[in-house]
């Protein structure tokens, strides 16, 4: 049994923003916080609630619609092609993977909604930390708020990151989810609230792997705080840009940060905190497909996990249920829906077809001839189930590969004893590992005209690949076939200036000449309720009223 800390997942939030005051079966808030341990179980604990989920838009990662499609379907990595009747859904997955989406999409509102309720559910817990800190030595009391704000600002990143120009929600109504009533903040200035949230709680965390079963299972720690510096700092250049539509950036070598006394740049300051995760012991693991082994909780690479287990938690992974054959589902006595597969681009990028396919492909995918427990998988016709993956086009109704094209999701080792056909599983899904950290090292060494050589072949060596140059298009490459479907590619591609450009079968449109799309629209809902609010720039037709809201020239 994966048990966390205080029970982390197994309690809802005993405490409600709008309790009864009539209600018989709820806890008084005298009653519930009577010790430290209880204020931390009802205060901080239930915050990582939230971190997993088991509906649309809810959730880090393992659900539909949320921030994890948003990133992976809108790149050159992976697709959920039209299949016929199947997969058209309104056009959804075909205007994210074409950037056709808008400020009206349901999910982006949905996904904004669920980001800013835990950001809202921070907020109330640090109020109810400071209401009681009569019950909590002064060690207790900063370290209670350190964690919170340092998973408040986790969820600032993944809002700045996703929506631009945000509010920072001061709000304690977990009612009020949509920014309603609160100021809106340029990019860089959220940014910079972000990276200094961390760095002053950084110190103030147990340094300690959140990876491993035990008291730090699941949570924020001083490595998490790192790695998300790290990442913050290699994208400075995007975070720090007011315009993102007039194609100028800053340059990362004359972003400056602070890191322990020293004056660095953004390129120095990434190097420094991978370097700080490094010194906490992380290394990479023997086998690369271990990491997401069933039984996965004692890796020694991976960072910050979503716990899961199939018998104590809610949380589901319905990535793989979404990906495979109908055929594939049932031979492991579970359903599927014959959906998600890897871009054309994707598969090419691991040599598939050639004498020098990367060892990884056969561990994140998948392909032609389907086996499970060694024997071949059939359809219904009698005949094998052969994935196509060079078949793949964003709209397959009429093709005779439509219900075959394409390499599907294979990275997470099947659990067979997962229950709720197999989205209920075993697995702690992986939300940052140290490969990624050697990966983020190594760009940051060549942005700032060292080099990255070491941390690129570390990882590639780890792999069983040949030596490569650490070159910017080389790491790009290296960071597709080591963190394939894992959530991070959208963000890639922005700092490498090609997420607006043409890809795989996205061609461009020439409104994308702007980079607008680099941010989503702030939800059209989130507008309404908010006439002071201005939208992303390129999401309406005048931008003087945004320029000059956020001192922009």
């Amino acid at each position: 049994m994966k048990q966390l800390s205080y029970l982390i997942l197994l309690f809802p939030l005993l405490l409600v923003s709008c309790l009864d005051e009539t209600a018989k079966d709820r806890l008084t808030e005298d009653e519930t916080y009577t010790s430290a341990s209880s204020l931390y179980i009802n205060a901080v604990a239930t915050l990582y609630n939230y971190i997993g989920g088991n509906q649309d838009s809810q959730g880090l990662q393992g659900t539909y619609r949320g921030v994890y499609d948003y990133n992976t379907f809108s790149s050159d990595e992976a697709i959920i092609p039209i299949r016929g009747g199947d997969w058209y859904d309104g056009g959804f997955w075909e205007n994210l993977y074409t950037h056709n989406w808008s400020a009206s999409d349901e999910s982006l509102y949905n996904t904004w909604q669920y980001l800013y309720k835990v950001v809202v559910l921070c907020n109330q817990s640090l109020a109810i930390i400071d209401k009681n800190k009569s019950l909590l030595t002064d060690i207790q009391y900063q370290s209670f708020r350190a964690e919170v704000r340092a998973l408040r600002a986790l969820y600032y990143a993944y809002i700045m990151d996703m929506y631009g120009n945000v509010p920072i929600a001061s709000s304690t109504d977990t009612n009020n989810t949509t920014g309603e009533n609160a100021k809106q903040y340029s990019r860089p200035a959220v940014f910079r609230y972000i990276f200094s949230e961390l760095q002053e709680v950084e110190p103030l965390l147990p340094d300690e792997h959140s990876n491993y079963e035990g008291k730090y299972y699941g949570r924020v720690t001083r490595p998490v705080a790192n790695f998300i510096l790290a990442k913050l700092a290699l994208n400075a250049e995007i975070y720090s840009d007011s315009i993102w539509t007039d194609n100028h950036q800053p340059d990362g070598k004359n972003i400056f940060f602070t890191v322990d006394g020293k004056h660095l740049n953004a390129w120095q300051t990434c190097i420094a905190y991978c370097d700080k995760i490094k010194d906490e012991g992380y290394t990479l693991a023997n086998n690369y497909a271990s990491n997401f082994y069933i039984h996965n909780q004692n890796s020694p690479e991976n960072i910050f996990t979503i716990p899961m287990d199939k018998t104590l938690y809610s949380n589901q992974y319905q990535y793989l249920f979404r990906s495979r054959h109908y055929a594939q589902g049932s031979a492991m006595g579970m359903a599927s829906e014959n959906g998600t597969c890897a871009t054309i681009s994707t598969i090419h990028a691991y040599g598939y077809g050639t004498d020098s396919v990367d060892t990884r492909y056969a561990i994140n995918f998948f392909s032609d001839t389907v086996r499970i427990n060694g024997d071949i998988v059939k359809l219904d016709n009698g005949k094998p189930l052969v994935y196509k993956p060079l078949e793949v086009k964003t709209d397959l109704t009429g093709s005779p590969y439509m219900q075959t094209a394409g390499a599907r999701e294979k990275k997470y080792e099947t659990d067979l004893t997962a229950y709720n056909d197999g989205k209920n599983i075993d697995n702690d899904i992986v939300l940052y590992r140290y490969a990624d950290v050697l990966l983020m090292k190594a760009e940051a060494e060549v942005r700032n005209g060292g080099d990255g050589d070491q941390e690129l072949n570390e990882v590639r060596s780890r792999a069983g690949m040949p030596y490569r140059k650490a070159t910017l298009e080389n790491i790009l490459t290296e960071r597709l076939l080591e963190l394939m479907w894992e959530g991070w590619r959208r963000q890639d591609l922005i700092r490498f200036d090609l997420f607006h450009k043409s890809y795989d079968l996205r061609t461009a449109s020439e409104k994308e000449a702007d980079r607008h799309t680099i941010v989503f629209p702030i939800p059209q809902k989130v507008l309404d309720l908010n006439p002071s609010f201005i939208q992303n720039k390129g999401y309406y037709k005048e931008i003087s009223e945004a320029n000059e809201k956020f001192g922009c020239p």
